[in-house]
């Protein structure tokens, strides 16, 4: 008399692992890459101030110095210079604002009709300081900014983390 069969065979076995293994293969790096954006947007979200204010000023004409152009003002290190604080936009940070990411990384420069806005992060959790984010934003006549995205987070090799 025969008896049954009980538990797996090595093949079977095998051929389990083989398929967890191609899983994590591909799970691990696409996991690693998710969780560098998320760590990323907080650089992305202390570019917000600077580019809001810009926007509600382009808007109401109170930093339009005319022609079409901005009001020439830039932000060193996160601090607005003379300039910007005599212009008096609303909504530009007037100081550094704490963050896992140097604030000394701000930088906003805004003449003629484009205002180029660079954030240079420090270099923590797998993001460098060549991962910079840059916002470059062109006043249109009717007052509207269209802003295009660059920098560094764009051309990493593993893909944009922005």
């Amino acid at each position: 008399m025969q008896q049954a069969q009980k538990g797996f065979t090595l093949i079977e076995l095998m051929i389990v692992v083989a398929i967890i293994g191609i899983l994590a293969a591909v799970a691990i790096p696409a996991y690693q890459n998710y969780t560098l954006k998320a760590r990323f947007t907080e650089v992305v979200t202390a570019g917000s101030p600077y580019k809001l204010a810009l926007e509600v000023c382009a808007q109401d004409g109170s930093c339009n110095a005319g022609g079409g152009n901005f009001t020439a003002i830039s932000v060193a290190a996160g601090v607005p210079d003379a300039a910007a604080a005599a212009a008096g936009i609303p909504g530009i940070p007037t100081s550094a604002a704490t963050s896992p990411f140097d604030p000394a990384g701000v930088v906003l420069a805004v003449a003629g009709a484009v205002a180029t806005l660079t954030i240079t992060p420090r270099a923590v959790s797998g993001i460098t300081a060549a991962d910079t984010y840059t916002l470059t934003g062109t006043l249109g006549a009717d007052g509207k900014i269209a802003w295009v995205k660059g920098g560094g987070c764009t051309t990493r090799a593993s893909g944009a983390i922005c």
